[in-house]
């Protein structure tokens, strides 16, 4: 199962939302200006990312479960 190419996918998927929350996070935390002007953005990128990563966890359990 972790030589399949689209688990790999998958995976990378999941560490790039947890990348971009950590570093929401970590600016919420922060406050200042850099949280003024990047907070909505990049919560939008996490929401993007995040659906993409089920997607492909959806897609991974449908191609890969039969």
């Amino acid at each position: 199962m972790t030589r399949d190419p689209l688990f790999i996918v998958a995976a990378i998927a999941c560490f790039v939302v947890l990348a971009i929350l950590m570093t929401g996070i970590g600016g919420f935390a922060k406050g200042g200006d850099f949280n003024r002007k990047h907070a909505n953005r990049i919560m939008r990128y996490r929401i993007i990312a995040q659906a993409a990563a089920v997607v492909l966890i959806l897609a991974f359990v449908l191609i890969r479960g039969r």
